[in-house]
């Protein structure tokens, strides 16, 4: 009898501390609470900050130009996908409207054009270091192959959107909703620069800490 209630008191806690893992999973994973303050985001998730800094380094991307732009991709959801695809009168569902995935709804191939350029095998896109390193090398890539600059948020999310093609091809042009979005992404980078100035060198001490403590 005690052997029985010992298995079951082991099987008790097993599954007590897969749970906690997935709660506490779940958690390392959701969007931040105040995703409309760049300070708020990072002072919630350090994490993300010190990844922004890593791909700042790396690239010399401004950190505020790919926060903007991948709110409005995926509201900081990791597992963010596109609506899903109906065909016969749009009552069956035929797979998503694009292959675009994660923190920085990056397509299939795109994301496997950066793996090949960067060395970088093991990362995911619903990986918030991965996605923005994604962003930081993409626009980097814009900036050497049609001229715009990594701080241009407006022209930088145009690229995003487009292609490199697109974009030199101005197939923005013909939407006008588009044009409207990447405005959006514009101001919203201008917000997320001028609140990351009021609170970088509280960031930056966090940060220098954990580097060396």
């Amino acid at each position: 009898m005690m052997k029985v209630q010992n298995k079951l008191s082991k099987i008790s806690m097993f599954f007590s501390l897969f749970a906690l893992a997935f709660i506490l999973g779940g958690c390392s994973v959701s969007p931040p609470k105040q995703p409309d303050d760049l300070c708020a985001i990072f002072f919630e998730k350090d994490d993300w900050y010190d990844a922004a800094v890593d791909m700042n380094e790396e690239y010399g991307v401004p950190i505020h130009v790919p926060m903007a732009m991948m709110y409005q991709e995926s509201s900081f959801k990791a597992q963010a996908q596109p609506p899903k695809d109906y065909i016969l009168f749009g009552l069956i569902p035929w797979g998503r409207v694009s292959s675009a995935y994660g923190y920085s709804q990056a397509k299939t191939m795109t994301w496997e054009d950066y793996i090949n350029a960067t060395g970088n095998s093991g990362a995911d896109r619903d990986d918030f270091a991965d996605a923005i390193d994604f962003m930081g090398w993409f626009i980097t890539q814009s900036h050497r192959i049609n001229g715009v600059s990594k701080w241009d948020a407006y022209a930088q999310y145009l690229n995003y959107h487009e292609g490199w093609g697109g974009y030199k091809r101005q197939t923005y042009n013909k939407k006008r909703w588009l044009v409207g979005v990447a405005n959006k992404v514009k101001a919203r980078s201008l917000k997320y620069a001028g609140q990351l100035k009021q609170c970088e060198d509280e960031l930056n001490r966090g940060w220098f800490m954990k580097l060396f403590f």
